[in-house]
């Protein structure tokens, strides 16, 4: 079938209707990527709506055909989101079988992630604009975004507010109430949200959830995450969610009557629990289904219904999960006082430290030490099949969450901010020296450091500025030059706020932007590497060039320091591909066992 895509209606256990979309011809590819992807039911169930990508070439009424410029270019989404460039709206009538493209969505948005309103005769959606030009969308929650409502008649109108990013509408289950994800244009990529409420009979907005500048360790730290498709209680007066807190991702029940907040997973206070990462799928008639996982236990479904006031939750797992020995423990950590951010002071960070199974007491480990990209992300305590790899094998690994993770509260992100290259390096620099005062059975002198994207960035920062004390690195898709990186990347506006400096879509890079970008990079202090360096980088990475990798591939070899690069031609920023993973996993031990573990015995 080629390229052709198919829409399937199947009822009683048996396929009703296939239609095929391509030879339709009424859009483009479906699409079933985030942000935009939806497949939505009517009450009814007669009409399910979809997105696709617009047909070019489109004419209107009375106008002669023409054929565009094949040549043309056309804007896409960036990184993750190639051929996505202009999204409709479409509905399939399921008693006529016919396909509909929806009029009515301004020209200057992509509509994505849509929804019936209660009536059946309209819908929600959120439009991401087009103009001047797109920024990438994937990872990033700061982009300009609407709420709109679009009748079947081609009636459409913006109702969110000002000029905010927009994201996850859902609607109640007696249809009285609208609530969506609401977070700032620019500035860091991912931040703390809030919720906001639309009541749909009054047309009142109001914000239920707002974002959290700093938290304590036991409370609520702000939402990060997109809300699942089904968060509402039966009630319709609780939303159930998943969301970063420090080292763990907690499950919790936000009470819009009271405005309260209630831990469902682990209580907080519990650092010995078994599971450390909590993920609501979805909730039914109050039956939630939930995927657990920590360091040493994979993923593992796990339900109850929601409890009533002042009950606990009593869960009931599914599959006993097959648990590892891997010892695993959380490390709270404190700054240097000279490394505080006088704007931001009195945070604090965190480390994961997964310890392998059955080690001799007399035995050193070597540690080898992961770090997160984004920057804005974090590692929660959950099953991470890389680092469970490397501790089968006989390695720690240590995963650190820098100020500017997500999880600690709004001014954790905003320290980042101007001080990349710096806070993070230390901080992680810091969390290593800790691990090592808390744990003498981990070897100082076999020490690895390894990371993605803003990860490699700091791990290439860490073999240069600390060239006696890593011995080894693993880099894939790192940022190496952020200078040069200013006009590759899919996300310039990232790259400005980085530096500290405001965004616009004006901006024409000056000689102290540069200037200061190129000192924030790990090309500025390669001439101090002398240990060996991978680097594994996607051919089609549109986030991070591969000639970030390639610059620095260039600089070591022309000095003679051992380095090698892996490319792979089919793969973007992720390296996600099954093949590209299993590569990269058995690239990376293997350059571990020969420059860390085989050549210091």
């Amino acid at each position: 079938m080629g390229d052709q895509q198919f829409l399937e209606i199947w009822h009683n256990h048996g396929i009703r209707k296939s239609l095929n979309l391509t030879a339709l011809k009424m859009h483009g590819k479906v699409y079933n990527e985030a942000p935009f992807a939806c497949l939505s039911w009517s009450s009814c169930e007669n009409k399910l709506l979809y997105v696709a990508e617009k047909n070019r070439n489109e004419t209107q009424a009375g106008d002669a055909p023409c054929i565009e410029d094949r040549n043309l270019y056309h804007e896409e989404w960036g990184e993750g989101l190639t051929n996505r460039s202009h999204s409709v709206l479409c509905m399939l009538d399921l008693e006529s079988f016919t396909i509909r493209v929806l009029e009515g969505v301004p020209d200057t948005v992509s509509p994505g992630q849509a929804l019936w309103a209660p009536s059946g005769d309209s819908l929600y959606f959120i439009g991401w604009l087009h103009k001047p030009y797109r920024l990438g969308l994937k990872f990033c929650s700061n982009r300009r975004s609407d709420l709109f409502r679009l009748d079947l008649k081609g009636y459409c109108e913006r109702i969110s507010e000002g000029n905010s990013s927009v994201s996850c509408p859902r609607l109640s289950p007696d249809g009285s109430v609208l609530i969506y994800q609401l977070g700032e244009v620019f500035g860091p990529h991912n931040q703390c949200l809030c919720l906001q409420q639309l009541e749909l009979q009054s047309g009142k907005i109001t914000t239920i959830l707002d974002v959290v500048l700093r938290s304590q360790p036991t409370q609520f730290a702000g939402m990060y995450e997109p809300l699942p498709l089904h968060c509402w209680s039966e009630d319709g007066q609780k939303v159930v969610f998943s969301s970063a807190r420090r080292n763990w991702k907690d499950l919790y029940m936000f009470d819009r009557r009271t405005k309260t907040i209630t831990f469902l997973s682990n209580k907080p206070t519990d650092h010995s629990r078994v599971y450390g990462s909590w993920k609501l799928l979805t909730i039914q008639k109050d039956l939630m289904v939930v995927c657990c996982s920590s360091p040493s236990t994979p993923p593992t479904l796990r339900v109850e219904f929601l409890p009533a006031a002042g009950e606990a939750v009593t869960w009931q797992t599914l599959q006993q999960p097959t648990t590892f020995d891997f010892q695993w423990t959380i490390m709270d950590i404190q700054p240097e006082l000279e490394e505080e951010d006088t704007c931001y002071s009195d945070l604090d960070f965190t480390a994961i430290l997964v310890r392998p199974p059955h080690s001799l007491p007399e035995t050193k480990i070597p540690l080898v030490i992961f770090i997160h990209g984004g920057p804005h992300s974090h590692f929660p305590a959950e099953w991470n099949s890389t680092a469970a790899g490397l501790a089968a094998l006989g390695f720690a690994v240590l995963m650190v969450n820098y100020r500017g993770s997500i999880g600690f509260g709004q001014e954790s992100i905003l320290s980042l901010i101007g001080h990349i290259g710096n806070q993070d390096v230390k901080d992680v620099h810091k969390a290593v020296i800790t691990a090592l005062q808390r744990d003498l059975t981990l070897d100082s002198q076999r020490l690895a450091v390894m990371g993605g994207s803003h990860g490699g960035f700091v791990a290439c920062h860490l073999i240069a500025q600390y060239p006696e004390f890593y011995k080894v690195c693993v880099a894939r898709n790192p940022v190496i030059n952020a200078a040069t990186l200013l006009g590759t990347s899919d996300i310039v506006d990232w790259r400005y706020s980085s530096a500290g400096c405001n965004y616009s879509y004006t901006n024409i890079p000056s000689d102290m932007i540069l200037d200061k970008l190129l000192k924030m990079s790990p090309i500025y202090h390669a001439f101090k590497i002398r240990n060996p360096v991978l680097l594994l980088l996607g051919a089609k990475d549109r986030r991070v060039s591969p000639h970030q990798g390639l610059e620095l591939y260039k600089h070591l070899k022309s000095r003679n320091v051992q380095t090698r690069l892996l490319w792979y031609p089919e793969d973007g920023h992720s390296l996600s591909r099954v093949d590209t993973q299993a590569d990269c996993f058995l690239n990376t031990v293997l350059w571990l066992q020969r420059h860390l573990v085989t050549h210091t015995e």
